[in-house]
C-alpha cells in the first residue's frame, strides 16, 4: 500500500517528527511518500514564480498516485497545505488517516479535536503512531 504522509515540514522538529514516523511505517512495509522529498529547495529556487503552481502540482500528483493518506494534524490550527492535502484525498475518495498527538483542543464543537471540516474528512482520527498502524491494518492488511 502507498501512503501519501502530510503535515506540517517547515521546522526542524517537524520535519525530524516525519522522518521517524517515515521510518516507522516503511518497517510495517509500506510505501511512503512525503513531499518533503518530492523536490529540492534549489527546485523551488530556479522555479522562481512558478515555485507555488510547480509545488501543488508535485504534491497532487504525488496524492493522486496513493492508496490512503496520514495527516499529521497537531498545532493550534490544522497546516493551511494539509488541510488543502485533505481535502482534495476526500474529494477523490481516498481514505485519510488523522494522527492529532497535540493533547490542545482545536475543534468547533464540544466533541471534536480539531475543525469540524478536517475532522469529518477523516476516515479515522488517531493519537499515536502506534494506532496509525492499527489503523492502516484495518484498511488494508497485508
Amino acid at each position: 500500500m502507498r501512503i501519501y504522509q502530510a503535515g506540517p515540514l517547515f521546522t526542524e522538529a517537524e520535519q525530524q517528527w516525519h522522518r521517524a514516523f517515515r521510518v516507522r511505517l516503511q518497517a510495517a512495509e509500506y510505501e511512503v511518500i512525503w513531499p518533503f522529498e518530492l523536490f529540492s529547495q534549489e527546485d523551488v529556487k530556479h522555479w522562481g514564480k512558478e515555485a507555488p503552481r510547480r509545488i501543488m502540482e508535485a504534491d497532487r500528483t504525488a496524492l493522486e498516485s496513493c492508496d490512503v493518506v496520514v495527516a499529521l494534524l497537531d498545532g493550534a490550527q490544522v497546516d493551511d497545505g494539509t488541510a488543502w492535502e485533505i481535502g482534495y484525498a476526500f474529494a477523490r475518495s481516498i481514505p485519510i488517516i488523522g494522527i492529532r498527538t497535540d493533547f490542545r483542543r482545536g475543534g468547533d464543537t464540544d466533541h471534536s479535536r480539531i475543525n469540524a471540516m478536517i475532522e469529518g474528512s477523516c476516515t479515522q482520527l488517531v493519537s499515536s503512531v502506534d494506532e496509525v498502524l492499527e489503523a492502516l491494518q484495518l484498511i488494508a492488511p497485508h
